[in-house]
């Protein structure tokens, strides 16, 4: 059985070498659909506490929540960043609150203290998949990502690869020792 969950994304870019009207620099609002799969918890009946999956997942998600997002080699990249160091925000400014921890991967690299994430590739409804599945393919079991963004969409279907210990009492789950850090539970080691 599977839980499934949706986030609203907003963030802008560009198709750094495209010919089309993507080649300028604009917004979306693309919405991210996560399905996670595992059995049914019998404690809790449910596979995954979708309240969960949507905090885990937002630790690194909240980084392209109103964020640049511009290829490595996009010549955009150092006037932007240019501009932040002469406004005095390309460290970080007291009012960016929305901020996930730093990440860098093959695929992209995410900055967020000026809520930059540059990529290796042009980033697409394909490439945000890519991106997403790559950055929690060891915390969630994901057995689908879904991306729309305007009238983009894909869709990508993944084997459930992990065995995931949950907490009988609240479904999240448990630390490497056992325990659950919601409730407390302690799973009895024998």
């Amino acid at each position: 059985m599977r839980s499934i969950t949706t986030f609203d994304l907003q963030y802008a870019h560009r198709f750094y070498g495209f010919r089309g009207e993507a080649q300028y620099l604009h917004g979306h609002t693309g919405t991210l659909t996560i399905e996670v799969e595992d059995s049914v918890n019998s404690g809790v009946n449910m596979v995954f506490p979708c309240n969960e999956i949507k905090k885990t997942a937002w630790e690194v998600l909240k980084n392209f929540d109103h964020a640049l997002v511009l290829r490595k080699d996009d010549p955009l990249l150092p006037a932007v960043l240019d501009v932040y160091e002469k406004q005095g925000i390309r460290n970080g400014a007291p009012n960016n609150e929305l901020r996930g921890p730093a990440f860098r991967t093959e695929l992209a690299t995410a900055y967020p203290e000026c809520r930059l994430v540059v990529t290796e590739e042009t980033l697409t409804v394909e490439g945000m998949i890519k991106i997403v599945y790559d950055l929690l393919k060891d915390k969630l079991n994901i057995v689908r990502l879904t991306f729309t963004s305007g009238d983009n969409a894909a869709s990508e279907k993944y084997e459930p690869h992990l065995h995931i210990e949950r907490c009988p009492l609240c479904g999240i789950a448990l630390q490497e020792n056992g325990v659950c850090p919601k409730c407390g539970y302690k799973k009895d080691i024998k």
